[in-house]
């Protein structure tokens, strides 16, 4: 991966993964390994990493924290309320605490999250998970629409208009998030290079 960022001439890069609750650790020293190589063959470079809740392990988060990224990302996905309909599995305070951890580690370290709407959250539940964040100390938020990958998911309850994401911006904005990217067709690495600038 190092050898491709470089031969791209990359200024930033996201670096994730599937999770890996099959290991000890949740994958957490394959992040850091590749955050060394890809620094080392490039230095300058920024790192993002798009990481897991590794099980709410903070040994794990400390270890891609102090692998000398840039940005920490974990998405919360979607409201508390429905997280066992749209995350089987996780937790979402163990997400918030994710969040915190990072920053508890490197005060430095910009954190961000991001939710994707549409699946039957209400508009006070989406400012109360932004202000959840905010108060965890994430720096950087996403908003945009779920789209279902197939019919086995979780299927599309409502499109958001284009000036509704324009309107959670404003209400984001005023939070004090650093950056905040809300539209249709965000995701998470949705520009990411802009959210640092």
């Amino acid at each position: 991966m190092a050898l491709a960022v470089k031969d791209l001439g990359l200024a930033h890069i996201v670096v994730t993964s599937v999770n890996r609750d099959d290991l000890p650790d949740g994958g957490s020293a394959h992040f850091a390994k590749t955050v060394f190589w890809i620094k080392l063959l490039n230095p300058g470079i920024r790192v993002e990493v798009l990481i897991p809740d590794f099980k709410g392990d903070h040994r794990a988060v400390q270890t891609v924290v102090q692998s000398g990224i840039h940005i920490l990302n974990h998405n919360v996905e979607t409201v508390p309320r429905l997280y066992k309909k749209v995350r089987p599995g996780s937790v979402y305070q163990r997400s918030l605490d994710v969040l915190k951890a990072a920053k508890s580690i490197r005060s430095d370290v910009l954190t961000k999250s991001g939710l994707m709407l549409g699946v039957g959250e209400t508009l006070d539940e989406v400012m109360a998970t932004l202000r959840d964040l905010r108060d965890a100390g994430c720096d950087i938020v996403t908003l945009g629409q779920y789209l279902q990958p197939s019919r086995d998911q979780l299927a599309v309850e409502r499109y958001l208009p284009p000036d509704e994401f324009q309107q959670l911006k404003v209400e984001a904005d005023k939070l004090g998030f650093r950056h905040v990217e809300s539209g249709p067709l965000v995701r998470s690495s949705y520009h990411a290079w802009s959210h640092v600038n």
